[in-house]
């Protein structure tokens, strides 16, 4: 009994073959199988789009955190310099009572005190503050705080007439407004 006459293939042509690939009918998945599948592969891509909220979530809160400490090592000497700023108001008004004397004791004092202020004054604007120029600019309630109106024929209306106090910035941040007389047109123009 000779086989040679049947060509004998091997278990890798059987596997090739295009008959070995198609899946025999016990390896089928029947409609229940089909449809748990289905589910199971719903799932998942619920579950991935979840992780891929979730991770977009977990960025945009290390950009927002990120940001926020940049915003607090920006500002972190507000509060100091809020404190300093009746300082420098007290300054102004020492020198301004010391215009009103002309002795040479007030005015060797008064060069004291303008030293003393003008070194403050460039520190703390090294440090960021901005003093806020009011006098004939547009009125702006955003860096103004108006007091009163007063009549005037020099000055436009709705411009600063006169300030009264400083304002402050501090960067981009506010910290006092500028208080502020408005020009109003006199009142026989108005007629």
């Amino acid at each position: 009994m000779n086989n040679q006459s049947e060509p004998q293939t091997s278990k890798a042509e059987n596997a090739e073959s295009p008959e070995a690939l198609q899946p025999s009918p016990q390896t089928m998945p029947n409609a229940e199988e089909l449809a748990e599948l289905k589910s199971r592969a719903g799932k998942a891509d619920e579950n991935w789009d979840r992780l891929l909220r979730a991770t977009a979530d977990f960025d945009n809160f290390k950009k927002r955190a990120a940001r926020e400490k940049q915003d607090a090592l920006r500002f972190a000497n507000e509060a100091l310099l809020q404190k300093l700023i009746p300082v420098l108001d007290n300054f102004d008004m020492a020198l301004l009572a010391t215009q009103n004397s002309a002795t040479d004791t007030t005015q060797s004092l008064r060069t004291g005190v303008e030293m003393i202020s003008q070194q403050l004054q460039r520190a703390l604007a090294e440090s960021g503050l901005e003093e806020i120029s009011a006098a004939g600019q547009p009125f702006d309630p955003n860096i103004h705080e108006a007091v009163s109106q007063q009549e005037s024929a020099d000055i436009p209306e709705g411009h600063v007439l006169q300030q009264l106090r400083k304002g402050y910035k501090f960067r981009d941040r506010l910290l006092r407004p500028a208080t502020v007389v408005v020009a109003k047109p006199p009142a026989d123009a108005a007629e």
